[in-house]
C-alpha cells in the first residue's frame, strides 16, 4: 500500500487543502491531516486510519464523544494520536460555545442552553451544574455538583448551597443534561428541583430555574410553571 506522500500531489489531503480550501476535503481527509502519519507495521496510511475511525464511530459527532480508551481500540491509534483527536474536538466545542462569563447577566433559559449544548450534548453521563448569581442576576461562578445518574443521593441541597454560601450568591440556576438527547423532565428531576427550591427559600436564595439540556432541545422547569 502506497504512503500518502507517494500519491499524486492533487490527491494528497494537505496539498488539496492548500490548493482548494478545507471545504474540499472529506471528513476522512481532514482527520488524516490531524493524524499526520500512519502505521508502518500494518502499511496503513493516515487516511486509512481516518477511514477506520469513521467506520468504527459512524460520524465525526460520535467520534468526538469517544473516550481515549475507545479511540485506542483502533489499531495504530496510541495515546498520542488519541490525545490529539480529543484536543481538536475540545477546541471545536469551545469555539462553538456562546460563553457565559463572570459578570454576564442571566436573561433567558435559551441563553443557558446555547452556552452549554456544545459541552454537554455528547456526555454519556448526566452532569449537574449550579450557576451562582448575584442580586442582579449576574454570573458569579459555575460549579459542577455531580456527574453520574441523577438521584437525590447524588444531588443534595447541602452540596449546592455550600457553594452558594461560599460565594455569597443571591440566586442560583440549576442545569443538567440528558444523555438520551430527550430533555423531558423525569420524576427525579422534578423532585430534586422541588427540594432545592424549598432549601433556597429557607436560606433566602432564589432558585430561578432548572434547565434540562438534550440534543433535541431544552426544557425550563420555570417556564413550565414548576419553579
Amino acid at each position: 500500500m502506497r504512503c500518502i506522500k507517494d500519491w499524486p500531489a492533487d490527491e494528497r489531503p494537505r496539498e488539496k487543502l492548500l490548493s482548494r480550501g478545507p471545504q474540499a476535503l472529506s471528513d476522512a481527509e481532514l482527520l488524516a491531516l490531524i493524524l499526520r502519519t500512519g502505521d508502518a507495521a500494518s502499511k496503513m496510511s493516515a487516511l486509512d486510519h481516518a477511514r477506520l475511525l469513521l467506520s468504527r464511530f459512524n460520524s465525526l459527532r460520535d467520534l468526538a464523544a469517544a473516550t481515549s480508551a475507545e479511540l485506542q481500540e483502533i489499531k495504530g491509534i496510541g495515546q498520542a494520536k488519541a490525545a490529539e483527536l480529543q484536543a481538536v474536538f475540545e477546541i471545536a466545542r469551545r469555539f462553538g460555545e456562546q460563553r457565559l462569563r463572570p459578570g454576564d447577566r442571566y436573561t433567558s433559559p435559551e441563553e443557558v442552553y446555547r452556552h452549554f449544548l456544545p459541552r454537554l450534548r455528547d456526555h454519556k453521563r448526566e452532569v449537574f451544574l449550579a450557576l451562582l448569581l448575584d442580586s442582579k442576576n449576574r454570573l458569579l461562578r459555575e460549579v459542577q455538583i455531580s456527574e453520574g445518574s441523577l438521584t437525590a443521593s447524588i444531588v443534595h441541597p447541602r452540596e449546592v448551597f455550600a457553594a452558594v454560601v461560599r460565594d455569597s450568591a443571591a440566586a442560583v440556576l440549576l442545569v443538567h443534561n440528558h444523555p438520551s438527547g430527550d430533555p423531558t423532565p423525569s420524576r427525579e428531576d422534578r423532585e430534586i428541583s422541588l427540594r432545592l427550591k424549598e432549601a433556597g427559600e429557607l436560606m433566602g436564595v432564589r432558585v430561578l430555574d432548572h434547565i434540562i439540556i438534550g440534543d433535541e432541545g431544552y426544557v425550563s422547569l420555570a417556564d413550565q410553571g414548576f419553579l
